[in-house]
């Protein structure tokens, strides 16, 4: 009798798909990305000389998906080697006492240099290492754009690397770990989840810079690729409203797609990393990571894959043990410190007499007396915006990570927002500061802000959500309210990927003020007063010259805030606030 009623309970009308359909539906997947990957990457190495490259492209909406398509692999793309990067870098930095001396400034400058820094540098090395193919500027787009992700995933992976528990150091010394094992069993899922939220925010930092990426205007010449940003500003140039604000609406749905297609996913399986005893009371879900695991095709895959990893980990144990010498004679360390020291100073010598020397024939050293006037009215601009975030976005990703109900639904929201490139609506808002009257001098702010205040939100929810259970429970038991609780637990607890947040959204600012303090509608422009506008200015007219005194300006501020207030915050985040005992 109960035979005869299982097909109609209800357990049996929610029965899961059988395993060979997920198995089918996964496998269409991946065959129909793989055409689309070929597709996509004929149009890349098709053979064109530069003269034959479009100054525009095409506003039909026809074209428009096919233009999406191609930003989106190249977003993924540079996301693919900026993760690469970040973690070569981060490693390096942290587990090297030499080398971080070096690798944290040269971090901080690179941080600071503006995406048309880079082109106008790297676009002729680009050229010549593919010619006569689109490949070269393909390439050149997809570095401007990992030049906008790479940093601020660097700086969350160091950071959790920096503040990695004790226990999990020792852990790694007994067990005897080489350093390749620790790598993967230590270092890496300790930082995954700050590295997810910032590879997320970095993702919708790349949209911003799209345009620039795609339309690259360096030494008097204009080169278009294909691609959504390209479609706007050729919108935004024959002043067509409408094309525009369809751009907008398929930039919306390829935003919330990738949100469900790969950065839900990527974030709820990242909750596996939370090194703690309890487990949050909502844990997030995703159906295509369900999906995904029900399968056996990834199962199937990481098998194939195996002998390959345990090839990896014979051939790095030579390498050694994770584990530092137990004496170092003091002698053999003065020498070594100092011949680093005199072989970094004589490169840096160098590089700075060649710089002084260029800069002398061309637009003369009293330049830098004018580019530091410049970036002083910046440097306002990124005070007040670092500011204003702080007090508006701590509280919200505060109350979004603590929440996992809230985060299930506020995260795609937020990544809309963050995702959105703001520069998208620049034209737009030239109408508006144009018909109000403001000066582009206080609205470049606004648009600064766009751009590089969800790294402080982002950062904000990372920390708070990966808050372990337990010291919740505690604070909650220990009857901890209002102020009280923010000074003795949920500020210590989040100041760390707070300060993370800060200093890449800092960052973040001084390299969106190349495209915030110089707007434009049709024949109409609007151009601050700031250093971001000379760099621009300087990069389209072919100035070199400029252009480098212009980016060095730059770095010195930035360089100097990190080292005088960032750096600082983050050695207090290491000594007082870190999970570390004792």
């Amino acid at each position: 009798m109960t035979g005869s009623l299982r097909p109609y309970s209800s357990v049996g009308l929610q029965r899961p798909p059988s395993r060979y359909a997920v198995d089918a539906v996964v496998v269409i997947a991946v065959a129909v990305l793989l055409w689309a990957l070929v597709h996509l990457g004929e149009s890349i190495t098709a053979r064109i000389t530069l003269e034959h490259v479009p100054s525009s492209v095409s506003t039909d909406p026809a074209a428009l998906p096919g233009y999406a398509a191609r930003s989106l692999l190249r977003m993924f793309v540079a996301l693919a080697a900026s993760v690469v990067f970040s973690l070569a870098y981060a490693t390096a930095a942290a587990r090297l006492p030499r080398a971080e001396k070096v690798l944290l400034p040269l971090l901080d400058i690179l941080q600071s240099v503006p995406v048309l820094g880079f082109l106008s540098v790297t676009l002729t090395i680009w050229l010549t290492l593919f010619p006569g193919t689109m490949l070269g500027l393909e390439c050149a787009s997809i570095f401007a754009i990992f030049t906008s992700q790479a940093w601020n995933i660097t700086f969350a992976f160091y950071q959790s690397l920096i503040t990695q528990p004790r226990d999990l150091d020792e852990a790694a010394r007994v067990l005897r770990l080489t350093k390749w094992q620790r790598f993967w069993t230590v270092d890496v899922p300790g930082g995954m989840i700050p590295m997810v939220w910032n590879g997320m925010m970095s993702f919708g930092g790349g949209w911003f810079f799209l345009v620039a990426s795609e339309v690259i205007s360096v030494n008097n010449h204009r080169y278009a690729l294909p691609g959504i940003g390209s479609y706007v500003a050729a919108a935004a140039e024959q002043q067509q409203v409408g094309r525009i604000v369809l751009a907008i609406g398929v930039m919306v749905l390829m935003v919330i797609g990738v949100n469900v297609v790969f950065w839900r996913p990527v974030t709820t399986w990242a909750e596996r990393f939370r090194t703690e005893q309890s487990t949050p009371a909502t844990a997030p879900r995703s159906l295509v990571l369900d999906l995904l695991r029900r399968s056996r095709v990834p199962g199937a895959a990481g098998s194939l894959l195996r002998p390959v990893g345990q090839g990896l980990d014979r051939m790095t144990r030579p390498f050694g043990l994770a584990e530092r010498p137990l004496r170092v004679s003091p002698a053999r360390r003065r020498a070594g410190d100092l011949a680093f020291a005199v072989l970094v100073g004589a490169g840096l010598v160098w590089g700075l007499v060649r710089m002084l020397a260029f800069v002398a024939a061309g637009p003369g050293l009293g330049e830098f007396g004018h580019a530091a006037l410049l970036g002083l009215a910046t440097f306002a601009r990124v005070i007040v915006l670092v500011a204003v975030a702080t007090i508006i976005w701590v509280p919200v990703g505060v109350w979004i990570g603590m929440n996992p109900r809230v985060a299930r639904y506020a995260q795609p929201v937020v990544q809309v927002l963050a995702s959105f490139p703001a520069n998208f609506l620049f034209p737009l808002f030239t109408l508006v500061l144009i018909g109000t009257g403001i000066s582009i001098n206080l609205g470049g702010i606004v648009l600064m802000a766009l751009g590089a205040q969800w790294y402080i939100l982002f950062n904000v929810i990372a920390g708070a959500s990966a808050i372990p259970s337990d010291l919740r429970e505690a604070s909650h038991d220990l009857g901890l309210r209002g102020w009280l609780r923010w000074r003795s637990f949920i500020g210590p607890a989040v100041f760390a990927t707070w300060v993370t947040g800060g200093v890449t959204a800092a960052g973040g600012a001084w390299n969106a003020s190349i495209v915030a303090e110089i707007v434009s509608y049709g024949h109409t422009k609007l151009v601050a007063t700031g250093l971001g506008a000379y760099i621009a200015q300087s990069t389209a007219g072919g100035d070199f010259g400029r252009t480098l005194v212009g980016v060095t300006v730059m770095s010195i501020f930035v360089v100097g805030l990190n080292r005088v207030f960032w750096r600082r915050l983050y050695r207090l985040a290491e000594d007082r606030y870190s999970l570390n005992e004792g």
